[in-house]
């Protein structure tokens, strides 16, 4: 799986308008593929990513039901809640480690580097968090009950290559760099639990901390 990244000024407004003129011209990721049984629920899910100087820029649009958010706080269990998921290794070898940032529908963030899955575990401080520029489409604090009508919600996000690099060496983009990377949604604590993913994952069950997988980020 290879997706291209495209370029964008580092003026131009981070916003979840999945329609905004920049995201339209960036390439579609479509979630296609699932770990575990198929699941009864298995909502639509795209994402896209671009960079600026600066940082790395990614939007999730999810047409969803059975929407749920009961994190409150940087790194509680966003998984549980209705979540979307952008793992990557900023560079070309997965054994490099990992980043993984983890957000619900509300905005709520999970995000942590690992030199190998679980281990050695740091997560970023909430100074780093703070820095990562969060907009999602919800504007609710949290959810809860779920709501269960069918709801499209998107989220994007803007990580500083300068976060990052408080955690690990890192090649910053450019063209012709590549990256390794999986884009996720899950939903683990709802009534419609699924795990689906962009790069397929050959695991018998959900793990999404699985590098080895990882597809192909190609930026131009």
């Amino acid at each position: 799986m290879i997706c291209h990244v495209g370029r964008t000024d580092e003026q131009t407004e981070l916003t979840s308008d999945w329609n905004s003129p920049a995201w339209r011209a960036a390439e579609t990721l479509q979630l296609r593929h699932h770990m575990g049984e198929p699941p009864a629920h298995r909502p639509p899910v795209s994402a896209k990513l671009l960079y600026d100087d600066a940082a790395l820029r990614l939007i999730f649009r999810v047409e969803d039901r059975f929407v749920r958010a009961v994190a409150q706080k940087f790194h509680d269990s966003v998984c549980r809640d209705s979540c979307v998921e952008l793992f990557f290794t900023p560079a070309q070898n997965v054994a490099d480690g990992y980043f993984n940032f983890e957000f619900n529908c509300c905005g709520k963030m999970l995000a942590a580097y690992q030199p190998r899955p679980g281990e050695n575990i740091r997560r970023l401080t909430e100074t780093d968090c703070r820095a990562v520029k969060i907009v999602p489409s919800i504007q609710a604090d949290t959810i809860d009950p779920e709501i269960t009508e069918p709801t499209i919600w998107t989220l994007a996000a803007r990580i500083p290559f300068t976060v990052l690099e408080n955690y690990a060496p890192i090649v910053r983009p450019a063209p012709g760099v590549q990256w390794r990377a999986n884009a996720y949604k899950c939903a683990d604590r709802t009534s419609g639990p699924h795990w689906l993913t962009w790069a397929p994952v050959d695991w018998p069950g959900p793990n999404f901390h699985l590098p080895q997988f990882f597809g192909e980020l190609v930026f131009d």
